[in-house]
């Protein structure tokens, strides 16, 4: 009851999708704003980099022509110059000569420009110019382009930029609050069935839609434990029925012959209690059975965890496998630092260190050299053999793998599968690397 009164409590704003519909909310927005503001310093960048090279462009056409026109002529190319491509305005002895009416004060220099307002008879009174002065042999020339209909430009993207992040965040937002109440809908359904199952009806289950979302596999999942505990109660009922069944015609032996044992003589009184014994020794065999199959593992093996020295562990390894690499016409080596100690199931890690010395002396060849060294948590297992290609390091760890099928000794693919489930069990790295020639094993507890 209480888990049902909580879930019709909560409301769509207080649950985690409505959470995590804020957090997804305000992520979308921060990488929309993002790039939006990279856009926007982009088209602020674009647009001073291309009056830039406009007014560059223009001041080298009118040095040049200072340079090859007389002055008349210079001032009839600055009266006649396009106001579309820039507005030029030269100061001649008499007056100004070009498309703009002043020069502004405090002009700068070209490069390095400055923008300045000039109003017009036009639809469009006033006008923002960006410019500067060019000094030519006949004196200064103010160049300048118009740039209010970039920022006009600029400032529409802004406006619609704020606008589609305003419009995200109300529709990621609604969107959302629907899905928060549509998903409290389908828990609040659970809720109401689950009670059905605590009242003992087992034979309810949770819907499945088609959506096969995770709702749709944890009621699936739940569904199944509830057919396993279904099965396991009727089970449990057949064998309490099946135990009532057998003992009862014993225990009802018991107590008639229990009856009847006054009136044995003492030559009867013997037997008598010999068949009494064996009938409860059946009774007792019974209630065995029934234990003993309650008692049954898995199967999955544990850890015998227990302190050990590394150092000790390579110094045993190497003792043990001295005798097979002799046998090979090998020279076994141990190299050991300080001593480490460690937790863990020492038999089997001895194992998995075994295995792979004994593929070493297997796979390095007669006369090879395999070296042992413990270097702290670490442990390498070095020969001088054949080695392993870069390309099959990782797959000799797959179950029934073997690189070479021109060996002849026996080994069913499974021994660095069993090696490496081992260490994984002990939180250890087991890696590959080349020895030039030859393999290195190093395992890094």
């Amino acid at each position: 009851m209480l888990a049902i009164v909580s879930v019709k409590g909560i409301k769509p704003y207080q649950s985690s999708a409505w959470r995590i519909t804020i957090i997804f909310s305000a992520l979308v927005t921060l990488i929309i704003g993002t790039l939006l503001l990279g856009m926007y310093r982009q088209l602020m960048n674009e647009q001073e980099l291309q009056t830039n090279q406009h007014l560059a462009a223009e001041k080298a056409r009118y040095q040049q022509m200072a340079l090859t026109l007389d002055k008349r002529s210079f001032a009839v190319q600055v009266k006649a110059a396009d106001p579309k491509t820039a507005l030029v305005v030269w100061r001649s002895s008499l007056d100004l000569v070009g498309a703009l009416s002043l020069i502004p004060d405090d002009m700068p220099m070209l490069p390095k420009t400055r923008e300045f307002p000039i109003l017009t008879a036009g639809p469009d009174k006033l006008h923002i110019l960006t410019g500067g002065l060019v000094m030519t042999r006949y004196g200064p020339v103010l160049i300048a382009t118009r740039t209010d209909q970039l920022a006009t430009l600029i400032d529409r993207f802004v406006n619609a930029a704020i606008t589609a992040l305003m419009l995200t965040i109300v529709l990621t937002l609604a969107l959302g609050y629907l899905f928060s109440k549509a998903i409290l809908r389908r828990l609040v359904q659970y809720n109401r069935l689950s009670r059905l199952i605590e009242k003992g009806e087992y034979s309810t289950r949770l819907p499945v839609s088609w959506r096969q979302d995770e709702f749709d596999m944890l009621a699936g999942k739940f569904n199944r434990v509830l057919d396993t505990l279904e099965n396991n109660l009727l089970a449990v009922r057949g064998a309490t029925d099946n135990i009532a069944h057998d003992l009862r015609t014993p225990l009802s032996h018991l107590r008639i012959g229990l009856e009847q044992l006054p009136d044995k003589t003492a030559q009867e009184l013997p037997e008598a209690c010999a068949i009494l014994t064996e009938k409860l020794d059946h009774c007792l065999a019974t209630f065995d059975a029934m234990l003993s199959l309650t008692r049954i593992e898995e199967g999955q093996q544990t850890l015998e965890l227990q302190d050990f020295n590394l150092k000790v562990l390579c110094e045993d390894l190497y003792e043990m496998a001295e005798v097979m690499a002799e046998s090979n016409e090998q020279t076994l080596s141990l190299t050991t630092s300080d001593d480490v100690e460690m937790t863990g199931d020492k038999f089997l890690l001895f194992q998995a260190l075994f295995n792979l010395v004994d593929n070493a002396i297997k796979y390095a060849g007669e006369g090879a050299q395999i070296e042992i060294v413990q270097q702290g948590s670490e442990i390498q297992i070095r020969d001088n053999g054949p080695g392993i290609p870069d390309s099959e390091k990782e797959r000799v760890f797959e179950r029934l793998v073997r690189l070479d099928p021109s060996r002849h000794n026996q080994g069913t693919g499974l021994g660095l599968s069993l090696v490496k489930a081992i260490f994984a069990r002990h939180n250890a790295q087991v890696k590959l690397m080349d020895n030039e020639p030859g393999l290195i094993v190093s395992i890094t507890f």
